[in-house]
């Protein structure tokens, strides 16, 4: 399904839109009746790996421009050729024209696709077998696309991919280890966490996004095996204070995973999860309520974009979701009332690339270390 309508509620990930050339199988309708795709990832060998400073190689390669010259010039575009303008000095976008017979009177029609053919997704079944015999790491997410905004985490987002890569980067740092992540979404992030993690509690809401990251998990064990890792899609809302251990509720916790969770927890992931004010209150304050809690320090790694967007109130380019991230990290450094110690610092990109995306500027990742006081006990809820 290569034809996708918009409407103007809707919010693509760049994950999907920027990659062109790669087919999405849609495989089925979800509860909501939205369609539902799938899309491969590789992880990148030791040879393959791409540095901090080669993002244009890594989203040529992953749009299938690898083999093919630019049009403009044999040197692949580099960079240096003046853009068309038009008469008004606006940049004059050539489009590929649209092969229509000549025969027809009719506008060309885009129909949408409700059911893949058996054949090709027995297709994509064989490809999956032998890229384990090659030995192939592949990420395969089910997801959405072109979704409200209350359903983004249905999508793949390229800050997942930043702190994916961070994981598959430190590998001794997080093995072994207890971790928790908030607005999983997909559960890229987890699935590649458990590659070297003892246990992932992969915590979002609503039924049908957590089904669906459970599909994810499921279908990526193959990566965890070696390492014995394993992942639990829990529910967590940010909004309640309260972890749901109801047994009728599905994605519940039970008791000994509460235990478990606010004894052993060394780390907290979350990626790209700050794009509403209220969000991300409730985010910090999630934050606050489980690091004052837990049995030891812990440290919280968040993957960000800073997303660029002109506003009627400033009648200017600014990024209010970014700020008002930026005003809470600063909010929770600076408290002080004993339970708990928070510091804050930016780590720079400079890690591998291990996955095919464009590593844009925009993309930064934050570090806070959670500290308790020697001498204060651990409270209990």
């Amino acid at each position: 399904m290569d034809q996708i309508t918009f409407h103007h509620d809707t919010v693509l990930s760049d994950v999907h839109m920027l990659v062109p050339n790669a087919r999405h199988l849609m495989t089925r309708l979800n509860r909501v009746g939205q369609p539902v795709f799938i899309s491969k990832f590789r992880i990148l060998s030791g040879s393959e790996r791409l540095n901090s400073n080669e993002p244009e190689k890594g989203l040529q390669e992953a749009s299938g421009g690898g083999d093919t010259q630019r049009e403009g010039g044999g040197d692949g575009g580099a960079g240096n050729v003046e853009p068309l303008l038009d008469e008004d000095g606006d940049i004059d976008i050539t489009h590929r024209p649209r092969k229509i017979p000549e025969s027809s009177d009719r506008d060309p029609v885009y129909p949408i696709i409700l059911q893949q053919s058996s054949s090709v997704l027995e297709a994509e079944r064989q490809s999956d077998d032998d890229d384990k015999c090659l030995n192939i790491k592949v990420i395969r997410i089910e997801h959405t696309m072109a979704t409200p905004l209350d359903d983004v985490g249905k999508q793949v987002w390229r800050g997942a991919f930043l702190l994916a890569d961070f994981i598959l980067s430190e590998p001794l740092t997080f093995r072994g280890a207890t971790v928790l992540e908030l607005g999983a979404g997909t559960g890229l992030t987890s699935i590649v966490m458990a590659t070297t993690a003892k246990t992932v509690y992969c915590t979002d809401v609503g039924e049908d996004l957590l089904s669906m990251c459970k599909r994810n998990v499921a279908s990526n064990i193959h990566l965890r095996e070696p390492s014995g890792g394993q992942v639990k899609v829990r529910h967590l809302d940010w909004l309640q204070d309260d972890l749901c251990t109801d047994s009728e509720v599905e994605f519940n916790w039970t008791e000994e995973e509460v235990a478990d969770m606010y004894d052993h927890t060394s780390f907290i992931i979350a990626a790209d999860v700050c794009y509403d004010d209220d969000l991300t209150d409730g985010l910090f304050r999630t934050l606050y309520r489980l690091c004052s809690h837990f049995a030891h320090s812990c440290t919280v790694f968040i993957a960000i974009e800073k997303r660029m967007n002109f506003t009627l109130r400033h009648l200017n380019v600014s990024c209010e979701a970014y700020d008002h991230f930026t005003q809470c990290l600063s909010q929770l450094q600076g408290l002080k009332d004993g339970r708990c110690n928070f510091s804050v610092e930016q780590l720079p990109p400079s890690f591998a690339q291990f996955l095919l995306y464009e590593r844009i500027e925009q993309l930064e990742l934050w570090k806070v270390t959670a500290a308790r006081p020697a001498s204060d006990p651990v409270p209990r809820s």
